[in-house]
């Protein structure tokens, strides 16, 4: 089932998400219908607070990607209480962001080249992993969202006061999208 994607200024976005176990009632059908709502809106990735649950649940499917990106062919993953142990500042790049939770606004964002984290794969076998690359910067942006934060948080100076404006926008639901949404009214 495709579930509405929760748009800025709903509260569960800015909420730091609580761990789970594997006897979490309706597991499995929670994490296909966070799959089904990714594929329906044609996101890589969605973090369980963007379709209103507090739960440490991340999907991610790279796979859409494997033409440009050939490694990541066939990686389709759940994450199960992920955590970002370790940034290494040692090397950073901007990339433009964007976010189902926040539709039709890209943003530059700089972030760490490497990170460890921990998690619970499928299965519920620990991982404690250093994550490179592409993968590293979509782990960080969907695992901010378990924290009760978004990219924009992450943009500073005169870039954040420019962006005030299409934020507020959100935020009073003026925007398009082709997906289902649940949007906090002001």
């Amino acid at each position: 089932m495709v579930l509405p994607i929760y748009t800025l200024g709903q509260p569960v976005l800015r909420k730091v998400a609580e761990d789970i176990t594997p006897d979490y009632p309706e597991l499995e059908q929670f994490v296909q219908d966070m799959y089904d709502t990714l594929e329906r809106s044609e996101g890589i990735g969605l973090a369980a607070p963007q379709v209103g649950r507090s739960i440490r649940v991340v999907v991610i499917n790279l796979d859409l990607l494997a033409e440009d990106m050939p490694q990541y062919k066939g990686y389709v993953h759940t994450f199960y209480n992920p955590h970002i142990e370790e940034y290494d500042e040692s090397e950073t790049d901007t990339q433009d962001e964007g976010c189902l939770s926040l539709p039709g606004l890209h943003e530059k964002v700089r972030r760490p080249k490497r990170i460890r984290a921990t998690w619970m794969d499928e299965n519920w076998q620990q991982h404690d992993e250093w994550v490179d690359g592409y993968l590293a910067r979509v782990m960080q942006h969907e695992f901010d969202h378990l924290e009760g934060k978004v990219y924009t948080d992450r943009i500073m100076g005169l870039r954040k006061q420019m962006l005030k404006g299409k934020i507020n926008d959100l935020l009073r639901g003026r925007f398009a999208c082709d997906y289902k949404v649940k949007v906090n009214r002001r």
